[in-house]
């Protein structure tokens, strides 16, 4: 099968989309299949206002109708809702190909906390975006069941996984200097993030946040008794959590959270509010070998899980594994019509592209299992 995935997240960003697609190619490509990927680097791209590490592709339309008929794909799949995702949206529903969406982020909580566009707004356009969508892949199951309550509907679970042999405990720490115990947060250092509910903390120690993003400079400002670090690759990444004793993760926002899982896989326990993400990457813990804390307290949690066994942790996340995310993947695809290098008639669409006007047979709601 061919199988064009289109982004607007790529590298050089380092995030969950990318860490996701990056993932899922390797092991679709594994099982025999070929993925183009359709992203930024290839179009002229502007920074995002509010957050210039991310580029947006700028008129991208034609040039990616070129690149999708040159990929001649048997799929498609539009992993994110910016310009990118948007032509290739507009191109499939001219063409009348099926295609299928992903909601990895929750971009409306993201517009809301930087520009104060009501949520109402922001949900009646992801409806619209996802609405045509054959599927649309969600990673965790209280996402999942909150985009239903908003009326999102053909909605397939697909949990996400970890590269147990890159995320593993390694010796050397980065912070050797540092008084013990650690807590550390990694990942995208962004308002969404929360972050201040951590740094303004009492723990006893040092704190510690690895990553990039728009909020370092003000955050290094204001935490100035806080480590800041820029982890050039995984092996880097890994010995950063390798040399915490505890992972603290603040967000309120995250729809899954795949730090929590290679936290983990390098025998770190996990303290976090007890918000989706957290609890979906948690669920189905042995509640006798627990491997974080979840508490509204997060100075509580944190505290707490200093006395976690770091052995659960990784065992924990060895049961998510990527081959199985891929298989998910593959099932949810839609195929295009034979000859889609032409296109096909389109399919008759509601008059307003609403929920309410739903006529068709599919389910309100799919969900995926690994077998």
């Amino acid at each position: 099968m061919r199988i064009c995935i289109v982004t607007d997240a790529w590298r050089p960003q380092i995030n969950g989309v990318v860490r996701v697609i990056e993932n899922v190619r390797r092991e679709v490509e594994a099982a025999g299949h070929t993925v183009t990927i359709i992203q930024p680097g290839s179009f002229l791209s502007v920074p995002m206002p509010t957050y210039r590490e991310i580029r947006l592709a700028v008129f991208p339309a034609r040039r990616l109708r070129r690149m999708i008929d040159a990929a001649r794909p048997d799929a498609v799949h539009i992993a994110t809702e910016g310009p990118l995702g948007l032509a290739a949206r507009a191109l499939c529903k001219r063409r009348g190909w099926p295609f299928t969406t992903a909601y990895h982020t929750r971009f409306p909580e993201y517009v809301h906390s930087r520009t104060g566009v009501p949520l109402s707004w922001m949900y009646a356009w992801m409806r619209h975006f996802h609405w045509p969508a054959t599927r649309v892949m969600v990673p965790a199951a209280s996402t999942l069941a909150d985009l239903k309550r908003r009326g999102l509907r053909r909605l397939w679970l697909w949990s996400h996984g970890v590269d147990t042999r890159v995320f593993r405990p390694v010796e050397g720490s980065p912070f050797p200097d540092l008084p013990r115990p650690i807590f550390l947060f990694l990942g995208r250092i962004a308002v969404e993030k929360n972050l201040p509910a951590f740094l303004d903390l009492a723990l006893p120690g040092s704190k510690v946040v690895a990553g990039v993003g728009p909020e370092r400079e003000s955050l290094q400002r204001r935490y100035p008794n806080v480590r800041f670090v820029q982890p050039a690759n995984d092996e880097e990444i890994a010995r950063c959590y390798s040399a915490a004793d505890v992972f603290v993760f603040p967000s309120l926002t995250d729809t899954f959270g795949l730090v929590l899982l290679e936290a983990l896989a390098c025998g770190l326990p996990v303290a976090a509010f007890p918000v989706a993400g957290p609890r979906d990457v948690l669920a189905d813990t042995d509640p006798r070998h627990p491997v974080g804390v979840l508490d509204d307290d997060l100075r509580k949690a944190a505290l707490a899980a200093l006395a976690l066994d770091p052995a659960p942790c990784r065992a924990h996340a060895m049961t998510h594994d990527w081959v199985s995310v891929a298989r998910l993947f593959l099932e949810a695809l839609a195929p295009l019509p034979r000859n889609a290098a032409e296109p096909a008639v389109p399919t008759p669409a509601p008059a307003s592209d609403a929920p309410d006007t739903e006529t068709d047979s599919q389910p309100d709601l799919e969900v995926g299992r690994a077998r």
